[in-house]
């Protein structure tokens, strides 16, 4: 039985006039303007960034996901000024060299979600939802712009701090049912899920997530999944996110099986691979 059959398809969603079809899974693939996320195969100065953007096009990647401030575990905040300076000057660049491409902005802020989108991105990808910066939802929808919505349960800083859940899926389902209504009263169109695989949540919650997130196509919503080189991988294996390459593969098969409808990922050649694999084995 194709995956089709089992799962809600989704339909095509306007990038600010570049169509996306998520009938089929897509790659988004990560380019950090930051000097310390968990995982930075490059330097970040522009030049590095934009052959990077090159290869993962050539790759096969749908979507570039721009972030200029990292929300790693741990991570303490920038002043807005750092993140625009770190972050628009990288977008304008690849908007200009691969104008084609179809960028996603990584950021919680609507100053920086309203110069990016003035400046040429696409989507917004905000990690908290709306729910830090309640105004950058209706930023997003005035530029007719598609929005990821991810779950995180604290704050980057102190998130992996203990983390508990008296039920983790219905949390995330109550959180969802509830962020998805004030994001359609937002005036937002397309959204899109991101159940925030190590946001807020332990080695025991990511994989309890993994195993059960085809509960989340009850909310008929596309589904983004961010476990490319996290803790997840690194703990189960006692490896380091530099070596976490072949487990990150693994976990995107297991999480295309689940319905995922976008990898946000480093690596775009091995992501791709999986899903056309995954396409075979589901008859598609």
């Amino acid at each position: 039985m194709s995956k089709s059959n089992i799962f809600p398809m989704h339909s095509t969603i306007n990038c600010r006039g570049k169509m996306l079809d998520l009938s089929t899974p897509r790659v988004m693939g990560i380019l950090n303007a930051t000097p310390d996320s968990f995982y930075r195969p490059d330097s970040t100065d522009i030049d590095s960034l934009l052959k990077r953007a090159e290869k993962m096009l050539q790759d096969g990647a749908s979507i570039l996901d721009i972030g200029g401030m990292s929300s790693r575990p741990g991570a303490q905040q920038i002043s807005v000024d750092e993140e625009y300076a770190r972050l628009i000057p990288v977008l304008q660049r690849i908007c200009q060299t691969f104008p084609e491409a179809i960028l996603s902005v990584d950021t919680y802020r609507s100053e920086i979600g309203r110069a990016a989108l003035e400046a040429g991105a696409h989507i917004i990808n905000d990690i908290s939802g709306g729910v830090i910066d309640p105004t950058l939802p209706g930023i997003a929808a005035s530029f007719h712009a598609p929005y990821i919505c991810m779950h995180m349960k604290g704050m980057p800083d102190v998130m992996q701090q203990n983390p508990h859940y008296d039920d983790m899926l219905a949390e995330l389902l109550d959180y969802y049912y509830q962020r998805i209504k004030d994001l359609r009263e937002a005036g937002l169109k397309d959204i899109i899920l991101d159940p925030g695989f190590g946001f807020g949540k332990n080695l025991e919650h990511n994989y309890h997530l993994l195993r059960n997130m085809d509960t989340f196509h009850i909310l008929e919503k596309p589904i983004l999944v961010g476990i490319s080189r996290k803790s997840m991988i690194c703990k189960a294996l006692e490896v380091n996110a530099s070596q976490a390459l072949n487990g990150s593969t693994a976990l995107h098969m297991l999480a295309l099986t689940k319905g995922a409808t976008i990898l946000r990922v480093h690596d775009v050649r091995e992501a791709m691979e999986c899903i056309i694999l995954h396409r075979h084995y589901a008859g598609e």
